[in-house]
């Protein structure tokens, strides 16, 4: 198991793994799905080497994007140094591996060799389950959020709740 930066070739994998995600999301949780992203935004993420992925084998078994800014999101705590970690996408070969911590793991040396305080990422909906798993792997739960100005973000954040899970480094 290795992790490293998404490529150009993966783009077609992150998508196929995305519509698996909103499939399972469909069926543990109908609300607040993802929708279809963007073609440009995950290319410019692999671009930018925001969107990175574990490889087991010679599969890849989670892709995530990460950010530095989520002004919308965060508002008054984005001026925080902090990474932001989105859309997780784990291929289902691979779920139950705990690839959530696996993640978590990583994401702490990554925000320390980029002088961040925090790692943050967040999920719509009050998805129990969800906020359950996020804990386990670390993540205090902040609280449920009604976001203020979603016109930037993709569609899953409209008139949604919006679970705010953070680690203090």
């Amino acid at each position: 198991m290795y992790i490293t930066n998404s490529t150009d070739k993966d783009i077609s994998e992150i998508f196929r793994l995305y519509n698996l995600a909103t499939e399972h999301q469909k069926v543990t949780f109908a609300k607040n799905i993802w929708p279809q992203f963007r073609r440009e935004l995950v290319a410019n993420e692999v671009q930018e080497k925001r969107q990175f992925k574990i490889v087991i084998g010679n599969q890849i078994a989670c892709v995530w994007a990460i950010t530095f800014s989520d002004p919308q999101i965060w508002e008054k705590r984005n001026i925080e140094p902090a990474i932001y970690i989105h859309r997780i996408a784990t291929n289902p070969n691979f779920r139950g591996l705990q690839l959530v911590s696996v993640i978590v793991n990583w994401a702490r040396e990554y925000a320390v060799l980029h002088q961040k305080k925090f790692i943050r990422m967040d999920t719509c909906g009050n998805n129990q389950k969800l906020i359950a798993h996020y804990t386990n792997c670390g993540f205090n739960f902040l609280g449920i959020v009604q976001l203020k100005n979603t016109d930037e973000l993709p569609a899953h954040y409209q008139n949604a709740d919006v679970c705010l899970f953070e680690i203090a480094l």
